[in-house]
């Protein structure tokens, strides 16, 4: 629910949740938890596929992280390695996701920074790169999303 207030002349937004979410018949609709779960799985499989696609063929992973320009291009390979396939894991089971989306999301901006750097590109390479960037950017707010409403009720707890 929207409200608009008027306060010394100057007026705010004010956004409550979701009228759907408010009302107890839509309610039941949106099985929220096994909405997380199934986001937080279809998010998972980028990154264990992608962590695992280098750690298969590390030499191959190392000479794109050089192509790319990566900095320090076997370390960069170990380090997204380590990130996609540790992630990927704890966004399946649930574990620490707040924080790790949060890492997750700065990770894809940065691997879109430095992989899809359509802005010193031309032609059809340039549009390709461009699509790659926005989905990094679009994969990160959505991990930003995870991270605010958190892994929901299907999901591993450390005590």
């Amino acid at each position: 629910m929207i409200s608009i207030f008027g306060r010394s002349g100057f007026a705010y937004l004010s956004v409550s949740s979701s009228p759907l979410k408010d009302n107890p018949m839509f309610a039941s609709l949106l099985p929220r938890d096994a909405l997380l779960l199934s986001g937080r799985l279809l998010m998972a499989v980028l990154f264990l596929v992608m962590g695992w696609g280098k750690l298969a063929d590390f030499q191959s992973a190392v000479s794109y992280m050089a192509q790319t320009g990566a900095p320090l291009p076997t370390l960069s390979a170990v380090l997204a390695i380590v990130v996609e396939l540790g992630a990927g894991l704890a966004l399946v089971t649930g574990v620490l996701v707040e924080p790790v989306a949060i890492i997750l999301a700065i990770y894809t901006v940065i691997t879109g920074l430095i992989g899809h750097h359509f802005w010193t590109m031309s032609g059809m390479l340039r549009y390709d790169m461009m699509i790659h960037f926005y989905k990094n950017i679009s994969i990160a707010g959505g991990l930003l999303i995870l991270a605010s409403a958190g892994a929901g009720r299907f999901a591993l707890r450390l005590r």
